[in-house]
């Protein structure tokens, strides 16, 4: 896993939360949407990922006019054989990215919900496993709102962290010219690690220990969004799951065999701001879903270890 940091962090450079977030969410086998502006390293990020671990790699540039079909494919009639053949869609595979997927239809949005979700399609009655590893890097742009579909909330809860990469500092930027300004790097990696490796990652991140007080602790916050008087509709109980694999993936890339309270408080705002849907009259008010979530944060009870133990 550190040489998979390294190589990536190689070529995205500046982004070391965002990588870490990144294999966290592949890990916990979740999914990641990412929200920010364009020319950020948004698509860089997910190329990277694809060559450094040597996983098949497909892109979905969404449009309004892209179909269901487009996405998880269709059946064609072989007329040499007379029978009908499946011709996959991008969603066969092992990382995809769905490039600006406000701006698909939300008929075309939902078909991606049963991939995310249950790692599979279902075309013509006909059930199609997809691929494993599989992940999904969503990509969207918050300040282009024209000719957009805002994600229901159905699909935005399958995602398991929302994240932004933010602009880089001028010594990264310098670096970033000397880096790319010459021809792509990612045309000279290599892969260091394999997908047989992040599904061992993934069994092992199942085994770490969650000590029963930070349980408790993870369902006391997302319970907590339920209950304040901002939110019309809390997390879901896939939150809570949600929240106790990503803290279970972290613990494991710091090298722990358990996870620690701080692990809770820092992926909470990442896997439960996007779930949480705010009143009307609070979002007239400009009240956001990261004050509200920093706000039971702060007033939630941590775990504290045991003095006597």
């Amino acid at each position: 896993m550190k040489r998979l940091q390294e190589n990536m962090a190689d070529v995205v450079l500046g982004k070391q939360e965002a990588l870490e977030l990144l294999l966290v969410a592949l890990i916990a086998e979740g999914h990641i949407l990412i929200e920010d502006v364009p020319g950020v390293g948004k698509t860089l990020l997910a190329k990277t990922l694809a060559v450094s671990i040597n996983a098949n790699f497909n892109r979905l540039q969404c449009t309004p006019d892209l179909t269901p079909t487009d996405v998880t494919g269709f059946y064609v009639l072989d007329r040499k054989n007379n029978d009908f053949i499946f011709k996959a869609g991008p969603v066969v595979t092992n990382i995809l990215l769905a490039d600006e997927i406000n701006r698909a239809v939300p008929r075309t949005q939902s078909s991606l919900l049963e991939a995310m979700e249950e790692r599979q399609v279902t075309l013509d009655g006909e059930t199609i496993k997809l691929p494993q590893p599989f992940f999904v890097i969503a990509t969207q742009n918050p300040i282009e709102h024209d000719g957009t579909f805002p994600l229901p909330e159905a699909q935005l809860d399958r995602f398991l962290l929302k994240i932004s990469m933010g602009y880089p500092s001028a010594a990264e930027e310098e670096s970033i010219l000397q880096k790319h300004g010459k021809e792509n790097p990612i045309l000279s990696m290599k892969a260091v690690a394999t997908e047989q490796d992040v599904l061992n990652w993934q069994e092992l991140a199942r085994n770490i220990y969650v000590e029963p007080s930070v349980q408790s602790y993870i369902v006391e916050l997302v319970r907590a969004t339920r209950t304040h008087a901002a939110v019309a509709f809390g997390a879901s109980p896939r939150a809570s799951l949600g929240l106790l694999r990503a803290v279970r993936a972290l613990a494991l890339l710091k090298e722990r065999q358990y996870v620690l309270p701080d692990d809770v408080q820092y992926l909470a705002p990442h896997v439960l701001n996007h779930r949480l849907s705010l009143k009307k009259e609070e979002r007239l008010r400009g009240l956001q879903a990261s004050q509200v979530m920093s706000e039971i944060l702060t007033k939630v009870p941590v775990p504290i270890e045991n003095s006597g133990e």
